[in-house]
């Protein structure tokens, strides 16, 4: 027996809904409250603009439990889409408070304006729970807009805090998480840090606040890139036995503080705070905060004792083995590998001089700590001239110094002038923060370029600590497949980039599939229209269609195709139909037509899509889910069952809701093509409440 779960689209609308309606688009619930008590998770509640208040029939406080999506309107930041109002929660650790939302488990809100205009009262409540919290508006909240305890780790994105009564975030406790490009305005206190919290605050701007961040007791914040200015009092303010990372020699902060009136960082505390790449006004400074200049690493290589088993199971073992059989990295004398052992400069130096043939573009450097019989001094003195690497300025080269994760990217995007990054990247990277501000292009570049793998968490790049043998002999073959001069090793390690230099459309702002287009774009898989629009609901044809399978997956040719009568050689999707057609997405038809000009059913887009991928069959059961499943012809059944377990189907407005025989839109044919890049490990996850989610279970 299979058994299958879709996602639930909950929609509400105090306007027009009434809570003994049944929840859907065109019958939407009038209340939150109302919707909260289906209990259906993983479940999207879906809200119209208006006001949700006492008035309008919540009860508060509302309570979102772990798999619920609250979702207005991000674009807007939930501008016309506000939560106002108060209840009692009995926290186990503060006691009674006076909340507007509790967030459980992994809730997410996203676009919504809260307010709580209670005294004592706080807009969100986050008590030992991972929520995600992105484009909000908290606003005139009675005490603080966020409030974060226990060992709470939210990620708290692109919000806007704004005129609440005592601070825009607080986190106690031991919170930790994310705090990235908020805007905190107008508050007595724009982010305050207790206790033991230690989140990463990053990238945000604080202004017009009376104190623009807080840390006090215990705590340890690291605090990269954000900008506090204007403020009425100060800047940064640190008591109790507080410390907040405000860089190191190895890692430049690059927070900004200007304009603030008393102080640009206040150190109440006994303990010396370091400052390393802060721009501030010196004079603002109180206390006691030394200013550290930022330099490289210079650790002494440690002991290496390991065996050449560690490759046996190891992460790189295929790109050391491509290298090893190509000559060009080797062991030791021992027979051993040492993938996890830390490498010098000088070994990285054989490395390159070893793997690269390019032209001298350095002049020759006699560097004073290398002699002429150094093991590595020949291949030094090439790596040197070919621009991978280079000495110091007091004419040394110091070989036995380890060699950094940032060093070795910088190192080969340099000697292999590679380019094309966009910064925008770097949002791949939860660490990126700690990316040092004279490489944060080379890593666009590399990431652009997919030199980069990391383990056992693509999204930690880690660039600050030794590289490993194995890690360098993988991003060395990385920059040779980028050359052309290797074939890709499939790992799910190296690192796809984000989406970026996407155009922007001026007739997709706000679209429902815009993330999709949008990635689609910036992977050259799909473009617009010459005036500016991409027309997401025009229909698409067969020929079009095509052709955005055959650059989407360039698929290998499995079956051998004539030539269609009605399509030409000169015909502009020729080569596109031909490609796709051998590849099994698409074929012809019995007159040997393929009607390139003829529209795109949404059901003809999902099995082509499963055909052509040779994904393995699910049941058909799991499409019980389906309120139209009535209307799947039973040839495709099986293939649309496959599509919705392997999350390739997108439904809007209603994920339930198949259609399968209407007309497919150029928007909905982009989001499910990138759902099927996503499903063959092509692209990354985005996250849309338009996404079909089941599993089966025998």
């Amino acid at each position: 027996m299979v058994n299958s779960t879709l996602v639930t689209t909950v929609y509400v609308n105090p306007a027009t809904g009434n809570d003994n309606y049944t929840g859907s688009r065109l019958k939407p619930y009038k209340t939150i409250s109302r919707a909260l008590a289906t209990k259906k998770a993983p479940m999207i509640i879906q809200l119209a603009s208006d006001i949700y208040n006492t008035a309008n029939g919540e009860m508060f406080p509302l309570i979102i439990p772990s798999g619920v999506i609250l979702v207005g309107n991000e674009a807007t930041k939930g501008k016309n889409i506000a939560i106002a109002g108060s209840g009692n929660y009995d926290s186990e650790i503060f006691g009674r408070q006076t909340v507007t939302l509790l967030l459980l488990g992994n809730a997410e809100l996203i676009g919504v304006t809260i307010t709580n205009n209670n005294v004592k009262g706080s807009g969100i409540w986050i008590e030992s729970t991972n929520p995600t919290l992105t484009d909000n508006t908290f606003i005139q909240c009675g005490r603080e807009a966020v409030f974060v305890c226990g060992n709470a780790k939210p990620v708290i994105t692109d919000n806007l805090f704004v005129k609440n009564a005592n601070a825009g975030l607080v986190l106690t406790s031991y919170g930790k998480g994310e705090v990235l490009r908020n805007v905190l305005e107008n508050n007595p206190l724009g982010i305050v840090m207790s206790d033991f919290a230690a989140p990463l605050v990053a990238e945000n701007k604080l202004s017009a606040n009376k104190i623009g961040i807080v840390v006090s007791r215990n705590s340890r914040p690291v605090l990269r890139h954000n900008l506090i200015t204007n403020s009425s009092q100060g800047g940064l303010f640190v008591n109790g036995t507080a410390i907040p990372d405000l860089g190191s020699s190895q890692d430049s902060a690059g927070n900004i503080f200007v304009q603030n009136q008393d102080f640009d960082i206040q150190n109440a505390t006994s303990n010396r705070l370091l400052s390393a790449g802060n721009q501030f006004n010196q004079a603002l400074i109180k206390g006691l905060v030394e200013t550290v200049a930022v330099t490289v690493s210079s650790t002494n290589q440690n002991p290496i004792n390991a065996s050449f088993s560690d490759i046996g199971g190891h992460w790189t073992k295929d790109f050391v083995e491509a290298l090893v059989s190509k000559g060009l990295v080797s062991g030791f004398p021992d027979g051993t590998f040492r993938p996890e052992a830390p490498l010098t400069r000088a070994q990285y130096a054989a490395a390159i001089a070893k793997t690269f043939q390019l032209p001298a573009t350095n002049p020759d450097r006699n560097f004073t700590d290398i002699k002429p019989e150094f093991w590595a001094a020949k291949a030094i003195a090439k790596a040197t001239s070919m621009g991978f690497i280079s000495g110091y300025p007091d004419g040394s080269f110091r070989p036995g110094q380890n060699l950094t994760k940032i060093q070795a990217i910088v190192s080969l995007v340099s000697g292999l002038q590679l380019s094309g990054g966009n910064t925008n990247v770097l949002f791949t990277y939860s660490d990126r923060a700690q990316i040092p501000s004279y490489a944060t292009n080379a890593v666009a570049i590399a990431t652009q370029k997919m030199l980069i793998a990391n383990y056992p968490d693509t999204a930690q790049l880690e660039p600050l600590r030794d590289i490993k043998r194995g890690e360098l002999a993988t991003l060395i073959y990385q920059a040779l497949v980028a050359d052309g001069q290797q074939q890709p090793i499939i790992s799910p390690y190296i690192v796809k980039p984000e989406q970026v230099e996407i155009p922007s459309f001026k007739d997709l702002v706000g679209h429902w599939a815009e993330p999709f287009i949008r990635a689609l774009v910036s992977m050259n898989l799909t473009r617009g229209f010459a005036d500016g629009t991409y027309q997401p609901d025009k229909p698409m044809n067969r020929a079009q269609y095509a052709a955005l399978i055959a650059v989407a997956f360039n698929p290998t040719p499995k079956q051998k195709v004539p030539d269609f009568t009605d399509v030409p050689k000169p015909f502009w999707a020729y080569s596109a139909i031909q490609t796709a057609a051998q590849g099994g997405f698409v074929g012809g038809f019995r007159d040997r037509t393929f009607r390139p000009q003829d529209y795109v059913q949404r059901l003809q887009v999902i099995v082509s899509l499963v055909n052509g991928l040779e994904l393995p069959s699910a049941h058909p059961d799991v499409l019980l889910g389906y309120t139209d499943r009535d209307q799947i012809p039973a040839y495709a059944q099986t293939a649309v069952a496959t599509a919705t377990v392997q999350k390739i189907i997108v439904n809007f407005p209603e994920p339930k809701l198949l259609q399968p025989s209407q007309i497919a839109t150029r928007a909905e044919v982009a989001s499910m093509v990138y759902q099927a890049l996503v499903a063959t490990g092509r692209s990354r996850v985005i996250h849309s409440p338009y996404i079909v989610s089941a599993f089966a279970v025998d």
